[in-house]
């Protein structure tokens, strides 16, 4: 429901409503809007990291794993695990300038996905599959960015060329970024 109606509108009696259970029933387990909040963030970060991080992570450290990596988000867009995209994409796009735990909470996971991203990249570097002297968190950011771009044009538009062209440049910049040999 946060990717589709926004987490500014998911509230108590919303989701009570979607689930068929009275309001009074579900707010035993959330006592505010902010904790419901909260608790949807943990659960899609749950998810997220089920359906994403952990099978890339079976990939072999190095070029393997940040390939892996970005095919698990793009393939995870595909299969429409959230209806409305990516789930923290949706959220940081909607309460990125409202201060406060849920803002927080969400910018703390987004900031968590790069550092992993980051990590493949510099144990690509380590193993010589990517150039030591390219700047990990660069590279950690330019593939965010495309995975992003391509979250936003697939949401919109459901045109899987949005997730070909994010492939396509994920993989010129891996090109761009391999060592030099010669």
């Amino acid at each position: 429901m946060a990717t589709v109606d926004g987490i500014e509108g998911l509230s108590i009696g919303h989701l009570a409503e979607a689930v068929g259970i009275s309001k009074s029933g579900l707010f035993a387990h959330f006592r505010s809007k902010e904790e419901l909040q909260l608790a949807t963030i943990e659960t899609a970060d749950a998810i997220f990291r089920a359906e994403v991080v952990d099978p890339a992570l079976d990939a072999q450290p190095g070029i393997d794993r940040v390939r892996a990596l970005c095919e698990a988000f793009l393939a995870h867009l595909e299969r429409g695990v959230f209806p409305g995209g990516c789930f923290f994409a949706s959220v940081a796009a909607e309460i990125d300038t409202h201060p406060g735990p849920v803002r927080d909470r969400a910018m703390a996971t987004m900031a968590s996905w790069v550092g992993v991203l980051e990590a493949a990249v510099a144990d690509a570097q380590a193993q010589g599959t990517l150039d030591p002297r390219e700047d990990a968190t660069q590279v950690a950011f330019e593939l965010d960015a495309y995975l992003l771009l391509a979250n936003a044009q697939y949401v919109a538009t459901r045109d899987p060329v949005a997730l070909a062209r994010a492939r396509l440049a994920i993989d010129r910049l891996l090109e761009r970024t391999a060592p030099a040999h010669g």
